[in-house]
């Protein structure tokens, strides 16, 4: 989600206060005798003092050591928590760095500036490296990634919904906007292409209308997040825009992931790259549509960033509070690592997928040559062996896994995600993707 603030205070109320003060004029005080003092007289005056006092104070100010204007002082970096939660590990509940090189095992990267982050693979579990795995911080529209775990299995896609008025009142002022309109309809394959491809908070609410209403859906997520062991996040706005107290980390973004890349559906959407969305119905004319196209800049290639090789989702975000946030997912022969990105620092533009992008090729390199920090840990339900949701359809059986959109391969990267969805990632749901081999697999 790209979302924008504007300052509380607008600069032009100061403007209305300084106009709300008499001018100064320069002709004589009212009832001022001949001779006597004016205001013109005054300001003779005070010139002629200022002349003889620049005459007098130059030179000495000349001789004098030059004073330096002071310099702004940069704000300091936010620290993590001195001790977080060890979930997945008690090092990933140190502040800092955490790996274990072993012999031949490439160093990490330099150029990483995330706050928060971790790489890990995604069949068995490993955390192979993590920076402030658990800080917890905003998440962006990464949360949508949560949403759509929540909320994919509950709605079939077919079923259509009609916009109502007022139904999109509390999307958030400068939110990322798919152009949902009210009084249109739209089925829920359409809103979630448009929160997956354009992060569209528009269509995060129209689907939460569809589940009962925001309040619901956040309630949903919240209990989500507690199945997955993603105890670091705590949901406000289901669509992830800036609110007190929304929270999230690295590690739980992943775990979350991982989930949802188990449900077909949440694969084909989050590795579609461009489709057609449905525009605005105007009486006596057929229906026509707009194309849209993924934000996630690590699978279009777009504003200069190369599509990255064998890249299959997942999910980005921009807020102010929160920065630059991401997690993806990527194959490079036979191997499936997931990498979460939380607000790098860095100038560099499009830092977030830089960094990302490093990652991958740093785990990619090592695997193999490093021992774990930590795991990605099952849901609670995996420990107990309760039964998975299973996603419905109108039809009452499970829901297909038809494509979610007409994906152009235009670039490599997007060409071999789709591969990679239609291929290897296509065994999250069968025995390869086995979440640590004891982690029930939730079909779907």
């Amino acid at each position: 989600m790209n979302q924008l603030h504007t300052p509380n205070a607008s600069r032009n109320q100061e403007a209305e206060r300084l106009s709300l003060m008499a001018p100064v004029s320069g002709a004589p005080v009212s009832g001022a005798e001949p001779g006597g003092c004016t205001f013109s007289n005054v300001l003779a005056l005070k010139k002629a003092t200022a002349s003889v006092a620049a005459a007098v104070l130059l030179p000495l100010a000349a001789a004098g050591p030059a004073l330096a204007a002071p310099s702004p002082q940069p704000k300091p970096h936010p620290k993590p928590p001195a001790a977080m939660s060890t979930v997945g590990g008690a090092l990933l509940g140190k502040p800092g760095t955490q790996v274990r090189l072993a012999g031949g095992a490439p160093v990490l990267p330099k150029e990483l500036s995330g706050r928060s982050w971790i790489v890990a693979d995604a069949e068995s579990g490993d955390v192979l490296a993590a920076h402030n795995a658990h800080w917890r911080l905003a998440p962006a529209s990464t949360l949508k990634m949560l949403f759509a775990d929540t909320l994919l299995p509950k709605l079939p896609k077919t079923r259509t919904h009609l916009v109502s008025t007022g139904e999109l009142a509390r999307v958030g002022a400068g939110s990322s906007l798919v152009g949902i309109k009210e009084k249109q309809s739209y089925t829920v394959h359409d809103l979630w292409l448009g929160v997956f491809l354009k992060s569209g908070n528009d269509a995060v609410h129209a689907l939460a209308e569809m589940n009962g209403g925001v309040a619901k859906t956040v309630r949903e997520m919240n209990e989500r997040a507690d199945e997955l062991q993603a105890l670091d996040t705590d949901v406000v706005s289901p669509d992830g825009y800036d609110a007190q107290g929304q929270v999230s980390s690295a590690y739980d973004l992943t775990l979350i992931a991982r989930s949802g890349m188990q449900n077909a559906d949440f694969r084909a959407y989050c590795s579609t790259v461009r489709t057609q969305f449905p525009g605005e119905k105007k009486p006596g004319s057929k229906r026509g549509t707009f194309e849209i196209q993924n934000t996630n800049r690590l699978l279009t290639g777009a504003y200069g960033i190369a599509p990255y090789k064998g890249i299959a989702g997942v999910k980005n975000g921009t807020t102010t509070h929160a920065g630059s946030t991401f997690t993806g997912v990527a194959e490079r022969n036979g191997r499936v690592l997931l990498v979460t990105v939380m607000n790098p620092s860095s100038t560099e533009r499009f830092a977030v997928y830089k960094e990302a992008a490093r990652l991958l090729d740093w785990g990619f390199a090592a695997a193999g040559k490093v021992r774990p920090v930590g795991e990605l840990v099952p849901p609670k339900s995996a420990r107990t062996g309760t039964t998975m949701p299973t996603p419905v359809t109108d039809g009452g059986g499970p829901v297909e896994a038809a494509p979610a959109g007409r994906a152009e391969a235009g670039s490599s990267g997007a060409g071999i995600a789709l591969a990679v969805v239609g291929g290897v990632l296509v065994l999250l749901c069968g025995a390869v993707f086995v979440i640590n081999r004891r982690w029930p697999v939730r079909r779907g």
